[in-house]
């Protein structure tokens, strides 16, 4: 039997890509003969029409697998949950809005099979604002620096997983997930195949900059602790260099002057700064002590409200592992 492919496609709010997005799929999956494949979409409670039209891909393919969530989990942990029920031998995760080119599959596939449990896609360019793209590498390569473990730059979600990378992901227990990080963290083989973003043809991204900070908070502190021993230092730093500081107006005071020092308007500003520092410190620790108290919680996440499941002839002949075969066109 041929090896099973999962694509795995998060998507939220994506009516408009949807019928566009199987077309470019289906060809490529026509092209390669040696594999079967599988469509695999998490909805993260879309409210336009995606969930529907969905619906309507599986029953005109049996290939194609939905799972519908109870509200919006974040784009994070919807790629998770598809990995974890994706019956391959091995995963592509792609974006619907078809900015990552699905005809890269045939070079993630020939990486695979030379032994690579992880290709990823590498962004040569990009069609976005100047001032966020520079930001953005900026981020990751300080975040490259902050991590114990080598984080490739320029390389976002789009990647290819093995099935040995899917069963260690059972065994994350986050509820703010940085699946790159993660994935960099297990130590598989890995490499990347550069390519060329290109522009978003219809319906508008889901990242803005709010999006944007919550992602890089959550990998900062999902991937690296060095940002709190950045804090113990700059908090020692600045304790010695106000205790000298005040032993040094203080003898002022006592052996030149014998009034009190010039400069109000600077101690002022020093206060001010000082207490900005430590505000923005609080802030740091807050996001770790947070994500330590959702993670004690054991809340179930995410709830899944509605699958569409087509059952098949290999889900019957011959289950993946670490997969059921379905039994049902739908469960709610």
């Amino acid at each position: 039997m041929k090896r099973l492919v999962t694509v795995s496609i998060p998507v939220l709010n994506e009516a408009d890509n949807i019928e566009p997005l199987m077309q470019r799929l289906r060809a490529v999956a026509d092209t390669h003969h040696r594999y079967d494949f599988e469509f695999l979409f998490t909805d993260n409670a879309s409210t336009d029409a995606t969930f529907e039209r969905l619906a309507k891909e599986a029953r005109a393919d049996s290939r194609v697998r939905v799972i519908r969530f109870t509200r919006n989990f974040g784009f994070q942990m919807s790629i998770l949950t598809n990995y974890l029920n994706a019956k391959g031998d091995a995963a592509i995760q792609i974006d619907a809005d078809l900015q990552d080119p699905p005809e890269l599959f045939g070079e993630f596939l020939t990486a695979w099979e030379q032994g690579y449990k992880v290709v990823y896609g590498i962004r040569r360019s990009r069609p976005e604002n100047p001032v966020l793209s520079t930001a953005r590498k900026l981020f990751y390569r300080g975040l490259a620096k902050l991590s114990s473990v080598d984080l490739p730059l320029d390389a976002g979600d789009f990647r290819l997983i093995d099935r040995a990378v899917i069963e260690d992901l059972r065994q994350v227990r986050d509820e703010a997930p940085y699946i790159r990080g993660v994935i960099a963290h297990l130590g598989y083989k890995q490499i990347g195949i550069p390519y060329d973003r290109t522009e978003r043809q219809r319906g508008k991204s889901k990242f803005h900059l709010l999006a944007l900070i919550r992602l890089a908070v959550d990998g900062v502190c999902g991937q690296s602790t060095k940002p709190l021993e950045l804090i113990t230092l700059l908090g020692t730093t600045f304790s010695l260099l106000s205790f000298f500081g005040a032993l040094f107006y203080f003898a002022w005071f006592l052996l030149v002057v014998r009034k009190p020092p010039q400069g109000f308007t600077t101690i002022v500003i020093l206060i001010l700064l000082s207490t900005s520092v430590q505000m923005a410190f609080i802030g740091l620790l807050g996001e770790y002590i947070g994500r330590i108290f959702k993670n004690t919680r054991h809340i179930p996440a995410p709830i899944i409200d509605q699958r569409i499941e087509p059952v098949r002839a290999r889900d019957t002949d011959d289950p993946t592992p670490g997969s059921q075969p379905a039994s049902q066109t739908s469960q709610t």
